[in-house]
């Protein structure tokens, strides 16, 4: 694989399932990485079985695995993890995600691989981390969503915690790991050493929440469930339009408050002492989100939008995945094609941000399991009677 991007030349090695750990290595082929991830010859990366899917492929795994290659190595078995190790001992960074002390009972700890490769970056993806009490406890993205507190915080006052119906602690934990794999290599490039990069699923999670610990542990204050308010400022939440469409507001600031008023036609509101700054708006929220919903009411969503447009207030349709396709802003910088799998031609959202100079990645094909294995053992200097021996004895896929 050739490519431009400013991680060209980077081999990465994925032995990482499910989200988190596919999603960091995803992060890195994105911007011109080499990426093998390696599978259980068996039944591949558990995620191949996830709902939803179409034509036999989950589209989650298609999703975060399209371009890696994918090779069939059976960690359980010794001769397996001498393969991974040769591999290992060639590359760049490798990614993995088992329970902390697997790796270490298997021989293959941070310190033993970097004796023989000193310049490899290790990214370790778990539930709780490496260290702490809860280290050997395992850890999926509800767990952390739930632990971080960020599903006590999500919802409506009067409805229960509520997790997100998709990835998103995997998804941020896999983005962060990137993050500090890159931290690590540009560190490599001024002393020759990798490091061991160490992230908690549910960390980066802990950290978006914003102020919830600090306003705790400052004045006692316990933050709860605002529904689409912030509880930061007002108004901001998200509003159904006359012709049932729905859209979002974000008055963040006080200027922007004040041209939301002129743009409702109300600037009496910028002198009532009840709204004139956001400390008495967030006094009387409620009275106030009373006026914004009425408003939107009258006229349809796009209506409502080329107003606020007009007036340069934050706002935004409430999209749908057919408002995100049919968007041309989405389709021209946002969204790239699948192409070449069992999906048909698809569109899946591309690089999560963008590089002067790189066009960005292609998305082709998924790959089957093990379907790279002689491939990359091969290139790796395995020659034919050794993989025949490693095939037979199930150490990898043939």
């Amino acid at each position: 694989m050739t490519s431009n991007g400013p991680l060209a030349g980077l081999r990465v090695i994925e032995a990482g399932s499910m989200y988190a750990a596919p999603t960091a290595g995803r992060m890195l082929r994105d911007f011109g990485a080499e990426v093998i991830k390696i599978e259980d010859p068996a039944q591949g990366d558990f995620a191949r079985q996830w709902q939803p899917a179409h034509n036999g492929t989950a589209i989650g795994f298609a999703r975060l695995n399209s371009g890696k290659r994918s090779v069939g190595i059976d960690m359980r078995n010794a001769d397996g993890r001498d393969v991974l190790k040769r591999l290992v001992s060639g590359a760049d960074v490798l990614i993995e995600n088992f329970r902390p002390g697997r790796m270490e009972k298997w021989g293959m700890s941070y310190a033993e691989l970097a004796a023989d490769n000193p310049g490899l970056v290790m990214g370790r993806v778990s539930g709780f981390g490496q260290t702490g009490p809860y280290r050997e406890r395992p850890g999926f993205g509800t767990v952390a969503e739930t632990a971080s507190g960020y599903a006590y915080l999500n919802g409506w006052p009067h409805t229960p915690p509520t997790a997100p119906p998709f990835g998103f602690a995997d998804s941020i934990a896999g983005i962060s790991a990137a993050y500090g794999i890159a931290m690590a290599l540009f560190e490599r490039g001024r002393t020759g050493h990798g490091r061991e990069v160490d992230v908690a699923l549910y960390e980066p999670l802990m950290f978006i929440l914003g102020d919830a610990v600090l306003n705790y542990t400052s004045s006692g204050t316990i933050m709860q469930r605002h529904g689409n308010a912030s509880g930061a400022a007002s108004p901001r939440g998200i509003y159904e339009a006359a012709d049932g469409g729905w859209l979002s507001i974000a008055a963040s600031n006080q200027a922007i408050a004040m041209r939301l008023f002129d743009a409702m036609g109300r600037p009496d509101l910028k002198t009532d002492a009840r709204y004139c700054t956001n400390e008495a708006r967030m006094t009387n929220n409620e009275s106030l989100q009373a006026i914004v919903i009425a408003w939107i009411k009258e006229r349809t969503r796009d209506e409502n939008l080329a107003i606020l447009e007009e007036n340069e207030v934050v706002a935004a349709a409430v999209n749908d995945s057919s408002d995100i396709v049919d968007d041309p802003h989405f389709r021209e910088r946002t969204l790239s094609m699948l192409k070449n799998s069992p999906l048909g031609d698809a569109l899946v959202p591309g690089p999560i941000l963008h590089v002067n100079g790189y066009d960005g990645p292609t998305y082709d094909g998924v790959p089957a399991v093990g379907e790279h294995t002689t491939e990359v053992l091969t290139a790796a200097g395995i020659e034919e009677a050794e993989l025949a021996r490693l095939v037979s004895s199930g150490a990898v896929s043939g």
